[in-house]
């Protein structure tokens, strides 16, 4: 890449484009307030851009990283807003996990509405990036830096909306409950887990909004706006060979290193059987018009009922799709030896799991016995898997989405999906919170950084993605036009 840093690429610049959709907004979406003009929004999407920037410069990794610094950041933001003190905490249970809870106070007419995303990030090596993953910076028409897609965008957005909506003087009916967690990418104690299990009445909601949704680009040609309802169940596990070793000078065919390594590429040639729900079918069907060609008619024959096998194994080269019809394990981590001149005696590799909602973990762990077919093999579950029920498509939400969605993007559907990833709407879910995942964030259906090198997010989708969750949270905090209840 041309841009190797900070001091040589453009930090504030907002496209024609973005300035364009600003004031085609201000006609289109609805409400708008009187005092919500052209420059009153491009201050807050600069706003957000800086508190986006701000996050990525904050390493918030497990290893060496903090998110209670970035909890702080956010919490004196919203201070120096005019947030009252008592409506913003900064807490967790270790020192390095805490986690930002604010509350904006509105007429309590409605219980609260919970907005949801995460502060940490997974890790991210330096020689395996382009660049420096903890500097923000724009080029071509994207932000890079590791948590500028998962989930700091999402971070930030609603941060600089929480303070545009107090400067506006707005008043929602009901209160709008903040909460940037730790331990997301983790799956460990102190974040939303801690929250319900030690101060579950910050964070109490009718239901919440989170990340697990987003706008699908394939082609450069924007499909859909996803609304997440489910997510697979995660699990992880450690196949582990071991035996004696020896004098690397007198090797032996009784290698640890070969025995899992072999076990391992019959993993890697094996897929789970395609299974579609309600929510998977509904989202194939709705999908196939949008895809058009050969891909939208073998997701159209993929939901028939049986499913096309031929459909079935087009789509499978697809990863996001092939993520949706079944359950995938794949090895991420590999660790094996303990000297360069001795044979192993012991070879390891960590799996990881994302099951279908309907498929038990005993099932899979007996298929990947199966499939390992090598009893010297040892299989271990590190983290033991949890599911949780779907979200009703609750009314206010489908309907306030697709009306957003149609003044921001004509033509573009709202479609129901379940999420390939974990969030923390799993925890929220069996808490009895309905959580919805949806952003507003087109991405690249082909290209998905999270998690991987040179995370990015595009500027244009940023913005609209800023603007988009601003007139959601209003449409879901305001009193309907006739004044009752729409509940």
């Amino acid at each position: 890449m041309g841009c190797s840093g900070k001091q040589t690429c453009s930090r504030f610049s907002t496209t024609n484009s973005v300035l364009a959709l600003i004031v085609a907004l201000i006609a289109v979406v609805s409400p708008v307030d009187a005092n919500d003009t052209t420059k009153s929004r491009g201050t807050y999407q600069r706003m957000a851009q800086e508190i986006l920037e701000q996050l990525v410069e904050i390493n918030t990794t497990d290893s060496v990283g903090n998110t209670t610094e970035g909890a702080e950041a956010m919490a004196t933001r919203l201070l120096a807003a005019g947030f009252p003190k008592e409506d913003v905490h900064v807490l967790g249970s270790d020192p390095r996990k805490g986690n930002l809870v604010a509350r904006y106070r509105g007429t309590g007419d409605r219980p609260p509405l919970l907005l949801l995303a995460h502060l940490d990030v997974v890790e991210a090596e330096r020689e395996d990036w382009s660049f420096d993953p903890f500097v923000f910076f724009e080029e071509d028409g994207y932000f890079y830096g590791r948590g500028s897609a998962d989930d700091k965008a999402m971070a930030a957005i609603w941060v600089a909306n929480f303070i545009r909506m107090r400067d506006e003087g707005y008043t929602p009916d009901r209160d709008l409950i903040l909460a940037l967690t730790a331990d997301e990418e983790d799956g460990n104690h102190n974040g939303v887990i801690w929250l319900l299990e030690n101060h579950r009445p910050l964070i109490d909601a009718a239901y919440c909004l989170n990340e697990g949704g987003e706008g699908v680009i394939r082609d450069g040609r924007y499909l859909s706006n996803d609304l997440q309802l489910s997510e697979k169940t995660y699990m992880t596990l450690e196949l582990e060979v071991t035996n004696a070793g020896g004098h690397s000078s007198l090797p032996e065919k009784d290698n640890a290193i070969y025995w899992l390594a072999a076990g391992l590429v019959r993993l890697g040639d094996y897929d789970f059987p395609a299974r579609l729900d309600h929510i998977t079918r509904a989202y194939f069907e709705r999908s196939a018009e949008l895809e058009g060609g050969a891909i939208g008619a073998a997701m159209k024959s993929v939901a028939n009922r049986p499913p096309d096998p031929e459909a079935i194994a087009q789509l499978s080269k697809i990863p996001f799709y092939n993520a949706q019809m079944r359950t995938t394990c794949v090895a991420t981590m590999l660790d094996a030896g303990h000297a360069e001149n001795a044979l192993p005696q012991r070879a390891s590799a960590t799996v990881n799991c994302r099951l279908l909602p309907e498929d038990s973990p005993d099932a899979v762990r007996r298929t990947l016995a199966e499939v390992l077919a090598d009893e010297a093999i040892s299989m271990t579950t590190t983290w033991e898997p949890l599911s949780a029920p779907a979200s009703p498509l609750e009314p206010e939400v489908l309907r306030s989405v697709e009306s957003i969605t149609e003044a921001m993007w004509p033509g573009i559907p709202v479609i129901p999906r379940m999420a390939t990833g974990a969030t923390d709407g799993l925890y929220l879910r069996n808490a009895g919170i309905p959580t919805y995942g949806v952003s507003g964030i087109f991405g690249d259906i082909d290209d998905d950084r999270s998690h991987g090198r040179d995370e990015r997010i595009g500027v244009k989708q940023f913005f609209d993605g800023h603007e988009f969750l601003y007139h959601l949270v209003k449409a879901l905090s305001s009193p309907p036009a006739d004044g009752g209840n729409d509940e």
